[in-house]
């Protein structure tokens, strides 16, 4: 199985990134990038899985079974926080957008059907995780307890240049109740640049004595995808001048839907050293636009 996806390699019809629970080996969790030219329009069905339309630059509006949500968007991932909308399994989606863009579809199998929804930017909390070079950002627009969804958990982490994030190294591989999630994870990637040369980071996953051994040491580049069955993941290293973007996918086999992880032993005491230490000052990269009286 290959875990790293380097970009184009996972392409299929009108996605630059197809990932399916077939393709992936397990169960759950999805993943497409769809670019559209301006003027561009694109329909499917959403089948036995819930997803969210999430700009990543560019904006649209969706339409799930006849309702039109009008999406802003940003930029580009390092710009600004994006609303987005959520559609649910057993339904029709068409993705418009006049000036063109991308738009990530971030997916996971489930049983429920909730409605569709619009989640608006201003509702999207953003959290500085971790201190000094192991500092990052988190808009946590689709996490466990923030916006309702059957079974996906869906998140953006901003690491500025020569930071780690992901880390301590953390594995959510097998059901501990109360302790630990059983998530298969997908991690997309896009980098600044500079003067014309692309950004890059490096990607580490290792064994964590579960599910395949998953071992990996992987450069990443704009529109890789890491695919993670298991294993402790982490870290995600952003290289000196190149900030980091990376789109967390995840979804599993558990009734109760939570992110619970568990710290390596060999590295989780770097996390008890965080409360008193500050973040990275360049932290946080932007924040979400106020809300609207």
């Amino acid at each position: 199985m290959t875990h790293h996806l380097s970009a184009g390699t996972a392409r299929s019809g009108p996605y630059s990134v197809h990932v399916t629970p077939e393709s992936a080996g397990w169960g759950y969790s999805a993943l497409r990038v769809l670019p559209l030219p301006p003027g561009g329009s694109h329909t499917f069905g959403t089948g036995d899985s819930e997803w969210i339309v999430l700009p990543l630059a560019g904006s649209c509006t969706v339409t799930v079974d006849g309702t039109a949500f009008r999406l802003t968007g940003r930029r580009d991932v390092f710009s600004g926080v994006s609303d987005f909308a959520y559609a649910p399994r057993d339904a029709r989606v068409t993705v418009d957008s006049p000036g063109g863009g991308r738009f990530a579809l971030t997916g996971a199998r489930c049983d429920r059907r909730l409605p569709a929804r619009y989640g608006p930017a201003s509702g999207v909390p953003v959290e500085l995780r971790g201190t000094g070079n192991c500092s990052r950002q988190v808009n946590n627009f689709a996490a466990a307890g923030v916006f309702e969804c059957a079974n996906l958990i869906a998140v953006e982490v901003l690491t500025p240049d020569g930071n780690w994030s992901s880390f301590p190294p953390h594995k959510h591989d097998e059901h501990r109740p109360g302790e630990e999630s059983e998530l298969e994870e997908i991690y997309y990637y896009e980098f600044t640049g500079h003067d014309g040369t692309p950004g890059l980071g490096y990607q580490r996953v290792s064994p964590s004595g579960r599910g395949r051994g998953t071992d990996l040491l992987a450069e990443v580049r704009d529109g890789d995808v890491v695919l993670i069955p298991d294993g402790w993941h982490g870290p995600s290293m952003a290289v000196p001048g190149h900030h980091m973007y990376y789109l967390n996918v995840m979804a599993g086999p558990g009734e109760d839907r939570a992110w619970l992880i568990r710290d390596h032993p060999g590295h989780a005491w770097v996390r008890d050293t965080w409360p008193d230490r500050p973040a990275d000052p360049r932290l946080p990269l932007y924040t979400a636009p106020e809300r609207s009286a």
